[in-house]
C-alpha cells in the first residue's frame, strides 16, 4: 500500500506541467438541500471525465466542501491580507493567553499553519480518513487514473447562514 502511495505520488508530480483543460462540474446536496456544493474538477481528456473514478474522485472532493465548509483551494489562494490578520489576531491571543515572548513566534505560525489546514480543501484531513489530506486522495487518483486532476474553483451554499 506505501509504495502504491509513493507511485502515485511520483506520478502526479511527473504530470504536473500539464494542460487540464477538460472535466466536470459536480453538483452535490447535503442535509435534505440545506447545503449545496458546485465544483469544477479538471483531467486532461474527455475520455477521464466520464471514467467513473474520475466522478467518484469529484463525488467526494464535493462531500468534503459540504462537510468541511473550506475556502480557498491551495494554500496560494489565501490572501495576504488574510494572513497577515490572522497572525496579528493569533499573537494578540497568544499574549493575552500570558504566552513568553520568545515563544510567540513559534505559537503563531503553528496556529496561522492550522488556519491553513481548516480553510484550504488541499490541505484539509480528508472526511473519511483523517490521516489522510484531501491532496493526497487528488494524487492517489493521479496515479490510478494517470492523467492530472485539477480542482480549478468550488462554490458551497448553506441555507440561512453563512457560506
Amino acid at each position: 500500500m506505501r509504495i502504491l502511495r509513493e507511485k502515485g505520488i511520483a506520478t502526479a508530480q511527473k504530470r504536473e506541467g500539464r494542460q487540464a483543460s477538460q472535466g466536470i462540474v459536480e453538483a452535490y446536496l447535503h442535509g435534505g438541500g440545506r447545503i449545496g456544493v458546485l465544483l469544477e474538477l479538471n483531467c486532461e481528456t474527455d475520455f477521464v471525465a466520464r471514467n467513473e473514478e474520475f466522478r467518484s474522485l469529484a463525488r467526494e472532493l464535493a462531500m468534503q466542501i459540504a462537510a468541511a465548509n473550506p475556502r480557498w483551494v491551495n494554500a496560494e489562494d489565501v490572501p495576504g491580507a488574510t494572513l497577515e490578520e490572522e497572525r496579528e489576531i493569533q499573537r494578540n491571543l497568544a499574549l493575552n493567553e500570558g504566552r513568553p515572548e520568545q515563544a510567540l513566534d513559534k505559537i503563531v505560525a503553528g496556529r496561522v499553519s492550522k488556519f491553513i489546514e481548516t480553510t484550504v480543501l488541499l490541505e484539509q484531513p480528508y472526511i473519511r480518513d483523517d490521516k489522510r489530506r484531501v491532496k493526497d486522495l487528488i494524487s492517489d487518483a493521479i496515479g490510478k487514473i494517470g492523467e492530472r486532476i485539477v480542482v480549478r474553483r468550488f462554490t458551497r451554499y448553506q441555507v440561512g447562514g453563512q457560506v
